[in-house]
């Protein structure tokens, strides 16, 4: 059995922020993290109502182990206390808004584990506000069009995740269409040995994946993407701006990556988000290899214990069926 935190673990890394006055009332878990802990800690005598704490602990991690994971590969699982400092120093550099820090300790003597605290956006999701109030959630997600604008800008002459960009590192892969196709194809093998209608069709999914690589030309530079920006990943404070959460993976790549993964989340609200200009030979092959990626992910983390489990074989099988269409 699994040990989630609760309200006396952490007590005290909260009372360390807000000040010996400060009383937690309470301790809720999120929903939707799965290599780290979110809870929303309410308290009473300070003139925050509530905090959010970010608990890197091993607990916490959903994922099956995975052993020999390249840390240069901008795929690989992006977690940990170091990459979120990081990216969340860089979109706020660029005037993105991310929650702001309040404390982040990796000394494990308040907590056990690699901890943070910050803001408490509780407003709510761009995604449930899409729903509940459409007239304030076009504002927002005009406010996030302006946010990835201004990262997918940003250029880089490497591909990579940032982290690893400042410390003078080095990605994996001779190229963003490369890693695609590479991933695409590890995701097409390990989906086939978890369901026959993947399998049944595999070699004509593995011929189109390198038909389309084949038709991608060669770039040398690179924006700034999420790499998992839904509409699930964006809060909308009080004043109604988009503000960003799961940045941990955070990487210079082909944006049209980023377009792809937004154009599945998104949906109909896509075209407030897309841009002129983008690779149509990019976008063809990373949709296939997105559509892969979403069905072999999921039914990844289901080997494990994760709790939403009809929510994550939902994923699988939508993308599964999505993926199959895509073929000629």
């Amino acid at each position: 059995m699994r040990k989630l935190a609760e309200i006396e673990d952490l007590s005290g890394v909260v009372r360390d922020v807000l000040g010996p006055g400060c009383c937690v009332t309470a301790v809720d878990r999120l929903r939707g993290g799965s290599k780290k802990g979110v809870y929303r800690v309410r308290v009473d005598g300070t003139p925050m109502a509530s905090v959010i704490v970010y608990n890197w602990a091993e607990e916490e991690n959903f994922w099956p182990g995975q052993n020999g994971i390249d840390a240069g590969d901008p795929f690989a699982p992006a977690s940990g206390l170091a990459a979120f400092l990081t990216s969340q120093r860089s979109l706020d550099n660029l005037g993105v808004r991310v929650p702001r820090v309040l404390l982040a300790d990796e000394s494990r003597h308040r907590y056990p584990a690699d901890v943070a605290v910050v803001e408490d956006v509780s407003s709510g999701t761009l995604e449930a506000l899409l729903e509940s109030d459409p007239a304030r959630a076009t504002a927002a997600l005009n406010d996030l069009a302006a946010m990835v604008e201004i990262m997918h800008r940003c250029l880089a002459p490497k591909y990579g995740r940032v982290d690893l960009l400042e410390q003078g590192g080095t990605a994996s892969g001779v190229s963003c269409e490369q890693l695609v196709l590479d991933r695409a194809l590890r995701d097409l093998e390990e989906a086939s040995g978890r369901d026959r209608r993947i399998a049944a069709s595999d070699g004509h999914l593995r011929d189109r994946l390198h038909g389309l690589a084949e038709l991608v030309a060669p770039r040398a530079e690179y924006g700034l993407i999420h790499g998992e920006l839904g509409p699930d990943h964006v809060l909308v404070d009080a004043e109604g701006h988009a503000v960003l959460i799961d940045i941990e993976g955070l990487m210079h790549f082909d944006i049209e990556w980023e377009h792809v993964f937004l154009q599945l989340r998104f949906g109909r609200h896509y075209p407030a988000l897309s841009r002129p200009g983008l690779d149509p030979e990019r976008l063809d092959l990373y949709m296939l290899a997105m559509r892969l990626s979403l069905v072999a992910g999921p039914l990844r983390l289901l080997d494990g214990d994760y709790p939403d489990r009809a929510f994550m074989q939902g994923i699988a099988e939508h993308n599964l069926k999505e993926a199959l269409a895509l073929l000629p």
